[in-house]
């Protein structure tokens, strides 16, 4: 914050919430005196990159906001790092305390070249939704505190927040009635060692052993992806499956000399998407379909040993003389083309083994089972 005497500064948004100051400057860091304030002309927006809220100027609106007192040369280099990370820069604000006394505070505002939605947000009801996923992403951008510019990580917060949701959904899960994490795992150590599309973690854990026993403690690494939502075409008149075809270069990259893939549509669920949701969006995206109805195959993670995606696979009943557009999205890197075989020649590749994609070999698999009862339902 070049120009302002280190002492203290405003923040709106996220981190006046419960917890996230404490994620950005530590778990160990001293209680800090957070003190009501009211922010002349500035509104929260919803802002781009990471869909958060963040000061706008808007003459004559007033804003919530803490004043944060007796911060440390280092305390604000942190909240610099989060806040310029948003795309969020310093300049002066005028706030309101509590006596009603006025004073200039430095904080971070939206520029006005930030993309950002033209109506305000009511904050309380955004962080009931978002909390769990707002602070996921403030521990995973403080990790790279001195490690990346923060300019540098802004084009990691789209796929970074798709992350967080699906953390947030797996934390929603069932607990195993048969463990207990808080004694059956012990870590040791965690790193967050890249980010970028995607992320990777490793941690130094224990776990415990059939016999009771802990394990020795294990150095272990995953790929974190997100959510995804695959989805098979099948058009029940024809009988027939619609596939699309696309370079994967995570295949080149392993040194597949075809890395040219068959597969069914699919894609990422955006934040605040259902999984059906994204399987019917990306199957009008990627191969130009509307599907009249949804069938659940099955969800699950397809490589557990090294990565943390987790899939939803369905299969679509659509009508493949309706084909409109399709052909992915340019501006993702994607470049698609699609082909419609029969169930038999489907069924075929899954025997012959030159189905290389295993959501499609799933999904096949259950159409395999299914494909009488969708013919008598909707034949």
């Amino acid at each position: 914050m070049k120009g302002f005497y280190v002492v203290d500064c405003v923040v709106a948004g996220v981190l006046t919430a419960p917890g996230a100051v404490e994620r950005v400057l530590g778990a160990d860091h001293a209680p800090l005196n957070q003190i009501p304030v009211e922010i002349d002309d500035h509104a929260l927006h919803l802002c781009e990159p990471g869909k958060h809220p963040a000061l706008v100027a808007t003459s004559g609106a007033r804003t919530k906001g803490h004043l944060l007192q007796g911060l440390s040369e280092g305390d604000l280099a942190r909240l610099g790092f989060y806040e310029e990370s948003f795309g969020r820069q310093v300049q002066s604000l005028t706030v309101t305390l509590p006596d009603g006394s006025r004073a200039d505070v430095p904080s971070w505002v939206a520029p006005a070249t930030l993309p950002h939605e033209e109506t305000p947000c009511d904050f309380e009801t955004w962080w009931t939704t978002w909390q769990v996923v707002a602070l996921r992403m403030a521990e995973n951008l403080i990790a790279f505190y001195g490690r990346k510019p923060a300019a540098e990580m802004g084009k990691s917060l789209y796929s970074m927040r798709i992350r967080a949701a699906a953390w947030r959904d797996a934390q929603a899960q069932p607990l195993d009635p048969e463990r207990d994490l808080s004694r059956d795992v012990v870590v040791h150590a965690h790193r967050r060692e890249y980010i970028n599309f995607f992320a990777m973690e490793e941690m130094d854990l224990q776990f415990r052993r059939f016999d009771g026993s802990l394990s020795p403690v294990m150095n272990r690494g995953a790929a974190l992806v997100g959510a995804a939502s695959v989805l098979l075409p099948y058009d029940v008149a024809r009988d027939s499956v619609l596939l699309i075809e696309q370079f994967r270069a995570p295949l080149f990259m392993v040194g597949d000399r075809s890395p040219w893939l068959w597969e069914p549509p699919a894609g990422l669920i955006d934040p605040g998407e259902t999984p059906s949701e994204a399987a019917l969006r990306e199957a009008k995206e990627e191969a130009g379909l509307t599907v009249s109805h949804l069938e659940e195959v099955g969800s699950m993670y397809p490589s557990s040993g090294a990565s943390g995606e987790f899939i939803h696979i369905f299969c679509g009943l659509a009508d493949f003389s309706s084909i409109v557009g399709g052909g992915g999205v340019p501006s993702e890197g994607e470049d698609i083309r699609s082909k419609v075989i029969s169930f038999h020649e489907l069924m075929d590749g899954v025997d012959r083994r030159t189905f290389r994609d295993m959501p499609l070999v799933t999904a096949a698999l259950w159409l395999a089972r299914h494909r009488d009862r969708l013919r008598a339902e909707f034949g």
